[in-house]
């Protein structure tokens, strides 16, 4: 079963996998026909006094996984090499809130790569993509060359300035063609 193109019902899923398996989860993933997205970002690894910088998973343990479950064989995720669980409610597949791995997508390089407050002025709209607000839109602020940024989060009717980490945060609004980034199937 090879997905070709999303049907109006397919949603993004959560997979938690083994422990540093995320890569090889995604490729037996994919051998079975699901789209994936494996959001990464550039981590410096030492060893034996050598620094080398690779691309980490940004999530670890975690990778998305896109069908519709009325008509994709979603139990299988569970019995694939690599893979802990697909994420549940109940006896049914939890979807990820809409919009989340989208944006991260449009955020991405067609390799994965989460490219933080690219194309990004102050003011522009921005959606945090992790901490407790995650999900949540806000404005801009400030940004500083130490990697942090301020943003402005409308909560309980009052702007709330939020600082958290560049990587925290990416364009809302963003559009995958607009990006040149590719889900790979």
């Amino acid at each position: 079963m090879f997905v070709t193109s999303p049907s109006r019902r397919e949603r993004w899923y959560a997979v938690y996998t083994l422990p540093n398996r995320e890569a090889g989860a995604q490729l037996n993933l994919r051998n079975q026909g699901f789209r994936t997205f494996l959001p990464l970002l550039p981590k410096t690894v030492r060893h034996a006094r050598r620094h080398e910088t690779i691309l980490a998973p940004l999530f670890p343990r975690y990778m998305f996984v896109a069908l519709d479950p009325t008509r994709d064989r979603w139990r299988a995720i569970n019995g694939t090499h690599g893979v802990t669980t697909l994420i549940m409610y109940d006896e049914r597949p939890a979807p990820v809130q809409s919009g989340v791995v989208e944006t991260l997508i449009a955020s991405s390089t067609p390799a994965g790569e989460v490219l933080y407050c690219q194309d990004v002025a102050l003011g522009d709209r921005v959606r945090l993509i992790a901490g407790p607000f995650a999900g949540q839109l806000g404005i801009l602020q400030r940004l500083n060359t130490a990697g942090r940024v301020q943003v402005l989060l409308e909560i309980m009717g009052s702007q709330i300035p939020t600082n958290l980490h560049a990587r925290s945060v990416v364009p809302a609004g963003q559009s995958r063609a607009a990006s040149g980034a590719a889900v790979h199937p």
